[in-house]
């Protein structure tokens, strides 16, 4: 529904004049399916129910981000906490329809938080080689009075086999420095000098501090409650795919890992139930074919925030 927004709201919405356009987009299948039929596609409906009709071994990357074991509300659907022992037998039900979808030579990143990681763990070792795992500073999370605030979230990074790809000279930190030392000959030590600062690029960590959660001021966002950053797809998409390579999201929401792939040149299969969701993908999707440009990455490199010391010298301008 259409909703008055203040001025510097920049929350992506959907008109009711607009949403029977991009739901007659999204895709239902219901038999076997060819590449080509899927492709840059948005299937509007559940995981289960269509991932047995995709092309097998069709997918470079999966981004799975399920629902935590929270009570939480997706659109008309609701995730309701259980125990540890069901929510790993839940999360094996999700994973195991989408392995035949998966190339020998893929890479799979998994979201969770803390308490979430305990109980997948044991299922991803089951069936894949677990090569990492990322930790990512969320800011926003509500303050405790008994215990530490929730801020992070985790990533785990596996693969199907010991024969994958990571470039990581594509997902390079760019990082002011603070103590530039010279050599002898007083040149820059490890690190360019700049009208805008000294700064050096830095190899990635499995400790990331540099993202921002999208809010209302930040063109990329909507009203998901669980929304990841396009910087943070971006990180993956360009460590583990090459241009061209194809990414799947069965758990797709509004399409962020969908738009961060057509950013930056790769395909993409997208599965989402809730047609809210699916429609805000559509559009982010229609929105990203004329503003290719990602928050936060500029120049081939990740800035430690959202804009470059470049960007907000011009906008003092």
């Amino acid at each position: 529904m259409t909703r008055l927004k203040a001025p510097c709201n920049r929350t992506i919405t959907l008109d009711i004049e607009e949403q029977p356009g991009l739901e007659a987009r999204l895709l239902r299948i219901d038999q076997n399916t060819e590449l080509p039929e899927v492709r840059n596609r948005i299937l509007q409906q559940k995981m289960e129910d269509a991932a047995g009709f995709l092309p097998e071994a069709c997918a470079d990357l999966l981004f799975l981000d399920p629902p935590y074991n929270l009570n939480r509300t997706f659109g008309k659907e609701s995730f309701r906490k259980c125990t540890a022992e069901a929510y790993k037998r839940q999360f094996e039900a999700w994973l195991q329809p989408l392995l035949p979808l998966l190339k020998p030579t893929a890479s799979i990143y998994v979201c969770a938080d803390w308490l979430t990681s305990c109980s997948i763990d044991d299922v991803l070792s089951k069936y894949f080689l677990i090569q990492n795992r990322i930790t990512w500073e969320r800011e926003k999370g509500r303050g405790a009075l008994r215990n530490w605030k929730n801020a992070s979230e985790d990533i785990w990074f596996c693969t199907c086999s010991e024969d994958y790809c990571f470039h990581v000279d594509r997902v390079k930190l760019k990082r002011r420095v603070l103590a530039p030392y010279r050599n002898q000959e007083g040149n820059p030590k490890d690190w360019t000098e700049t009208k805008d600062g000294a700064f050096r690029l830095t190899h990635p960590s499995n400790v990331w501090t540099d993202l921002t959660v999208p809010f209302w001021s930040m063109p990329e966002n909507t009203d998901h409650p669980t929304q990841k950053p396009e910087k943070l797809l971006a990180k993956l998409i360009l460590a583990s795919t090459e241009p061209g390579d194809l990414v799947l999201d069965p758990f797709c929401g509004s399409g962020t890992a969908l738009v961060t792939a057509q950013k930056l040149g790769r395909h993409f299969i997208g599965i989402e139930q809730e047609l809210q969701y699916a429609c805000l993908a559509e559009k982010r999707l229609e929105m990203a074919q004329s503003a290719q440009d990602i928050q936060g990455y500029a120049e081939g490199v990740f800035w430690e925030r959202n804009t470059s010391p470049v960007s907000r010298n011009r906008k003092k301008t």
